[in-house]
């Protein structure tokens, strides 16, 4: 874990994630400052509870940071000097993710050629993230919790448990609560994770924060470019406070990327950021929006415009595919949504490369 201070004086700390220029392309957040007021009291209870061995969940929209207040958390407490791990929920098939979390033998399954440790035993001795932890099968969800409460593992294929010693911290950028509410998530796997509750504010909720941000990646962009000091006007100072940042940190960095691309006579200027029209008309938008209802009709009649060919395969297609989505991957629930058999919704999804034709 990277982490620093302003050259300033001031006492705000400021915490990057490793090898920060290989993310260029990451919708992660690459830093994290504590200078506005909601951010210093987050950073007072990351240094409160981050020396116990509690398992955290951290609650945020994407591109807040959450795994950078994950390795921050593992930086302060008596594990920093063992792995950080992190992993991300939503980013194997639900075949797959049993193996990755958990671990398999020689001959498990078709393909396993040799035996291989999954993230828990990867992670002993120091602190597991698992990301997206609300993407997780509901059968997965059984086989953590269990985890959680044996403090072991047994590996796809074996019947020998093997202890492990980590500290979980989990995110999600989803309210757990809903989905415990709607079946999706299991309420004791919700509080046995939920122990330390940590919630990142968006960053157009803590304003403090954006300047010194901006001024970081400014900073940081103008060196791997090899520009000499780079300064920002007034009237970038007001757009960026202005914007409503709907992709948080990663759409700060992203902006003041470009912006240092085309500024001139090392001046970073109004003019040279580029914010999104869409974005920007979000953040002035009235307090009653339109309807869901009416929202979908505007989008079909953007997408008829275009002139695209297939387009009702590619809508059923989207529908399909959102709906599994938001059920968390589970085929049942998801045809009951829609009103359709199950058998339509799998063969669909196989077709588009959603899931595999074996599962």
């Amino acid at each position: 874990m990277n982490a620093r201070y302003r050259e300033d004086g001031d006492d705000a700390p400021l915490i990057t994630l490793p090898n920060s220029q290989a993310l260029a392309t990451s919708i992660r957040a690459t830093a994290q400052v504590f200078e506005d007021p909601r951010s210093v009291a987050l950073l007072g209870r990351i240094r409160q509870v981050a020396p116990s061995e509690a398992n955290v969940l951290i609650i945020g929209e994407t591109g807040t940071g959450k795994e950078l207040i994950a390795r921050h958390v593992h930086a302060l407490s008596h594990r920093a000097h063992g792995p950080f791990v992190a992993v991300n929920c939503g980013a194997f098939s639900e075949s797959l993710v049993e193996s990755e979390l958990f671990g398999h033998e020689k001959g498990a399954f078709t393909g396993a050629f040799s035996a291989k440790a999954g993230w828990f035993e990867a992670a002993s001795g120091g602190t597991l993230f698992l990301d997206e932890i609300g993407d997780l099968p509901m059968s997965i969800q059984v086989k953590l919790l269990r985890v959680l409460q044996e403090r072991e593992v047994v590996r796809l294929g074996s019947r020998k448990a093997v202890p492990i010693d980590v500290r979980v911290i989990a995110a999600t950028n989803v309210r757990l609560e809903e989905a415990v509410a709607a079946g999706h998530f299991r309420e004791d796997l919700f509080y046995r994770l939920r122990v330390v509750n940590l919630e990142l504010v968006a960053l157009r909720d803590r304003p403090g924060d954006i300047l010194p941000l901006a001024r970081y990646f400014v900073d940081e962009y103008r060196r791997r470019l090899g520009y000499g000091k780079v300064g920002i006007a007034a009237d970038a100072e007001h757009k960026l406070l202005q914007h409503a940042w709907p992709g948080n940190i990663r759409e700060l960095e992203n902006a003041v990327h470009h912006a240092l691309l085309v500024c001139r006579n090392q001046v970073l200027r109004g003019d040279d950021l580029h914010l999104s029209s869409l974005q920007l008309r979000r953040a002035t938008a009235p307090s009653a929006p339109p309807d869901a209802a009416t929202q979908l009709e505007q989008a079909l009649l953007a997408l008829f415009e275009e002139d695209r060919e297939a387009l009702f395969e590619q809508i059923e297609e989207m529908v399909m595919r959102t709906a599994y989505h938001h059920c968390h991957r589970n085929q049942v629930q998801a045809a009951k949504l829609l009103g359709i058999s199950r058998n339509i919704l799998r063969a669909r999804l196989i077709k588009n490369g959603e899931i595999d034709a074996l599962r």
